[in-house]
């Protein structure tokens, strides 16, 4: 086993004291394996970036924090990140993660021998705050799948297998996937450069489904190992604005299918997002979260509309 082969890249905004709990798990079970830890700050205004900074400090190896004067969005405060990193393996690592004794030692060793040449991607086991294997991977979707969600199909037990998510598998063995989640995304750095990172124009939401496609299409796997975990709260901060996150979501979700489907394909996903799914929407927001549910879904939409223009500009672009 190599020494000092990784380092560990983790994008902050306003996560409280889970970002100080991530950075003393690393301390805690990491020596030896890592050569550095990268904080990307994206101009958080809680003291997350101080209180954690005083644990950096007792770290057996190198450290180095980025704070940004402004929120650049996640896959480009990663891509900062990654910059800096100097390691044959990058880890991205999300601040509401915390690692285990087994976290790295699997996935790191899996990366590095000869006959795994072609795996680009490695993600782990992730334990939920019920204790229980979140189901994490996903498949790269189809404008069905896409269509399907918008409209609340997905919704009916008929249609629940029009989705991304691989809910269907317990997660309890190890196989190749399509894509393993983002908050523990353990990478070749020379892929990742290979790739020029996250595409930016993804503020944030798809922007590692997206990576992990380009990352298949130049020949390489991703592959989920059942044999390590690490504790993921998921949510993350991003509870905290939910108006936000589903403008971002509903944002990522026509950037993609711009990018990766047709062009007739990419124009029917944005009549539906548009015109169909805010009705489909607040009939369910209403349903689940009353009328601030549904207060929060024409937020998100009134955004979408008005960054309409950016979003075709950048359509343009792929």
């Amino acid at each position: 086993m190599r020494l000092r082969v990784l380092d560990i890249i983790v994008v902050n905004w306003n996560s409280g004291n889970q970002l100080s709990q991530t950075i003393a798990s690393i301390g805690s079970y990491c020596a030896g394996l890592v050569d550095s830890i990268i904080i990307v700050d994206n101009a958080s205004f809680d003291c997350s970036l101080d209180a954690a900074e005083k644990i950096l400090t007792a770290l057996p190896f190198r450290s180095t924090i980025v704070r940004n004067i402004e929120n650049k969005g996640f896959g480009a405060a990663c891509n900062q990140g990654a910059e800096l990193a100097t390691a044959e393996l990058i880890l991205f690592l999300n601040p509401d993660a915390r690692l285990f004794a087994n976290s790295l030692m699997l996935p790191i060793n899996f990366l590095l021998q000869s006959e795994n040449n072609n795996i680009g991607i490695v993600g782990i086991q992730l334990i939920d705050d019920s204790g229980r294997v979140a189901r994490s991977c996903c498949r790269f979707p189809s404008i069905g799948v896409f269509i399907a969600h918008a409209i609340g199909l997905n919704h009916l037990p008929i249609f629940s297998h029009m989705t991304i998510h691989m809910s269907e598998w317990a997660h309890d063995n190890t196989r190749v996937v399509d894509h393993v989640v983002g908050a523990f995304y353990l990478m070749r750095r020379t892929l990742f450069q290979s790739l020029n990172g996250f595409d930016e124009r993804f503020f944030v939401y798809l922007e590692d489904l997206d990576l992990s496609l380009r990352a298949q299409q130049a020949g390489y796997r991703s592959v989920f190992l059942a044999g390590a975990q690490a504790f993921h709260a998921g949510g993350g901060v991003s509870k905290q604005v939910r108006a936000h996150r589903l403008f971002y979501s509903l944002r990522s979700r026509l950037l993609y299918g711009f990018k990766h489907f047709s062009w007739w394909q990419a124009w029917i996903l944005v009549l539906v997002t548009l015109l169909v799914e805010p009705v489909t929407r607040t009939v369910f927001s209403l349903y689940d979260s009353g009328w601030d549910g549904v207060r929060n879904t024409w937020k998100a939409y009134r955004m979408l509309f008005r960054d309409l223009g950016m979003i075709l500009r950048n359509a343009k672009r792929a």
